[in-house]
């Protein structure tokens, strides 16, 4: 049986997805933290909008990868 090679943006985005929900969750979390910095939002949205950012990154770094060429 031949096995299949991951593709390069699968790849991007599984390590886009482990950073942004390792460090940069903590980021998040200590801006959270700081009622000054979401002021501007209510209470009920902010979750949201701090969990739009690794979502963001890791579409991003998805779709800006490479498709891993087939032969």
């Amino acid at each position: 049986m031949q096995s299949k090679q991951i593709e390069t943006k699968v790849k991007a985005a599984s390590a886009a997805a482990f950073l942004g929900s390792t460090g940069l969750l903590a980021i998040l979390a200590a801006v959270q933290d700081n009622a000054r910095l979401l002021s501007a939002m209510p209470d009920s949205v902010s979750p949201f909008v701090l969990a739009l950012v690794p979502t963001a990154i890791t579409f991003v770094s998805g779709w800006a990868a490479k498709h891993t060429p087939r032969i």
